[in-house]
């Protein structure tokens, strides 16, 4: 480890004048060294060290890093629109830190969250002098992995942030009068509607973000997908089974895996989007899942940057944390799993009797139904998961005894059980109203009656009056050992409140207004005979 110099300030001017700040640390040391680079709203200070380690540890390993405050942030200049310049900044910056006394000229990128979307703005332009980049949690296309799943808008966690950005937002404006409101209402979370924003941040993104719930130009305009077509870079793509931008990560790897012909590798703990540690809501999954992301990124960017032979190149490009055996698992790419069907079967009673509803890898011949019913002023409470704050895992035996929740459960597993990659959940189901929401819980049963959730999906589906129709919900990514013993259990519902906003009857509820239209919505749930709900498990040996 080397010494470093004191922490320095230093600016530059982007293309239009407006000057960016950023702080640096350096090595105490002669020679040239690579630059890493963060560029994030949130106040250079923090440096995103609520998952990284301090920048100072990282020139302590040869770096030149860099730590800047965005467009109208921090201690920089101009008005902060979110994503908008993140382009033409993110590529000034890389080709000024590149110049930095002292710098080689070779530059690589980190950052989680906000931080990982200025990567891949920055690489949007090709500059030359960025050589890789490690993005974590972040959101590929703004509009599925970020703003909606499902179709449905992503309440608590777009809430929360945009609470967090307003009430910095009204401190650089000095506004006392909504920084006090904003700032009470970030200490109360969660909330379950946004007039506060409606009242003190009116500029919000929020209120864009609830206009645009359909996948239209508005979200291809400022998604990364729609400017990275054509990049190659060499890429650490950095995600949480409990994250709520865990799609984005999987889908910008999987898209890079298939085209790139620079390496990709993939790392996944049981974390939530903060912090990385060995613990994720009420269940602690040992000391091997604590962050190895520091570590692995140093090897990464000497590799890189360097020139070292790290033997990275040498190893399995993915790294999954396997929760239940509490391991990393290594793989060439993502494992192909094989798809197991376990079929839903009721007496009709799943919403009132645990032994009702059943799981079984065998269609039932008759065809039955259970009675789902909505009420818009008692919804399903969100629980953990990966869209909830907070996330994680959590015991849900007393959700599951609430006559608005159906569950099927399996009988207790023979032999241990070991998904890895995408579940999907097939619904059958018809409802007296134009629209109605499904939440798909897959939990393991333990023998003493525990339940813990280990993923979650959520569909808003939308002109299904009066006709059967199949959805599909897709749960989160994951990988997991379900011992044997245990039992698995599928729980849906037609709310999960507030992780995810309401439906009406007719649309999302989204203000407390809108709650006065909301209808009581029915839901007759098919199983068995033709009907074939089911769940699609991803099995690998």
């Amino acid at each position: 480890m080397l010494k470093i110099f004191a922490k320095e300030t230093a600016c530059m001017q982007a293309r239009d004048g407006v000057r960016l700040d950023a702080d640096i640390y350096r090595p105490d040391a002669d020679g040239e060294f690579p630059v890493l680079l963060m560029r994030q709203p949130y106040g250079k200070a923090i440096a995103s060290t609520v998952v990284y380690a301090h920048p100072s540890w990282y020139a302590a390993h040869g770096y030149i890093v860099v730590i800047q405050d965005v467009r109208g942030r921090g201690t920089s200049e101009g008005e902060f629109k979110l994503f908008t310049n993140e382009i033409t900044d993110g590529e000034d910056t890389v080709n000024w830190a590149a110049n930095l006394s002292g710098s080689n000229g070779k530059v690589g990128m980190y950052g989680f969250s906000y931080q990982g979307m200025t990567q891949l703005y920055a690489a949007a332009t090709k500059p030359s002098a960025l050589v890789t980049i490690c993005p974590a949690m972040i959101g590929y296309d703004l509009y599925t992995d970020w703003a909606y799943e499902g179709g449905a808008f992503c309440l608590q966690t777009n809430l929360a942030w945009a609470i967090q950005l307003a009430t910095e937002t009204a401190r650089l404006r000095k506004d006392k009068t909504a920084f006090t409101g904003l700032s009470a209402a970030n200490g109360n979370l969660p909330l379950t509607n946004s007039e506060i924003l409606q009242q003190f941040a009116p500029d919000s993104f929020y209120h864009e973000w609830l206009m645009h719930s359909q996948p239209n130009a508005y979200w291809q305009e400022i998604s990364p997908k729609c400017h990275l077509q054509g990049i190659d870079l060499p890429m650490l793509h950095i995600g949480g089974w409990f994250d709520t931008y865990l799609r984005g990560t999987m889908h910008l790897y999987k898209d890079m895996a298939a085209r790139s012909r620079m390496p990709q590798h993939l790392l996944v703990g049981p974390w939530a989007h903060l912090p990385w540690g060995r613990k994720v809501g009420e269940v602690d999954f040992g000391a091997k899942a604590v962050s190895p992301v520091d570590k692995m990124q140093v090897r990464w960017f000497d590799q890189f940057l360097k020139g070292v032979d790290t033997g990275l190149l040498r190893e399995s490009s993915v790294c999954l944390f396997e929760m239940g055996s509490n391991i990393w698992r290594t793989f060439p790419n993502l494992p192909i799993a094989n798809q197991k069907s376990y079929f839903l079967s009721t007496t009709g009673l799943a919403s009132i009797r645990e032994d009702s509803g059943t799981l079984s890898t065998q269609n039932s011949p008759l065809g039955t139904h259970d009675v789902l019913v909505h009420d818009p002023g008692r919804p399903v409470p969100s629980l953990g998961g990966h869209a909830a704050i907070p996330a994680g895992v959590f015991e849900r035996s007393h959700l599951d005894c609430r006559s608005d929740v159906l569950t099927y459960t399996s009988e207790p597993l023979t032999t241990d059980l070991h998904l890895v990659g995408d579940i999907a959940v097939e619904i059958c189901a018809q409802a007296d109203q134009p629209s109605y929401d499904l939440c798909a819980v897959l939990s393991q049963v333990y023998p003493d009656g525990r339940v813990y959730n280990v993923t979650q999906g959520y569909a808003h589906c939308r002109d299904v009056t009066c006709h059967i129709s199949i959805t599909k919900i897709q749960l989160q990514t994951t990988c997991v050992q379900i011992a044997k013993g245990n039992a698995l259990r599928l729980s849906l519902s037609a709310a999960c409140f507030p992780a995810y906003a309401m439906n009406s009857g007719n649309s999302a509820v989204i203000s407390s207004e809108s709650l006065l239209d909301a209808q009581i919505i029915t839901l007759r749930v098919s199983c068995g005979g033709e009907a074939n709900s089911q769940v699609l498990l991803p099995v690998i040996v």
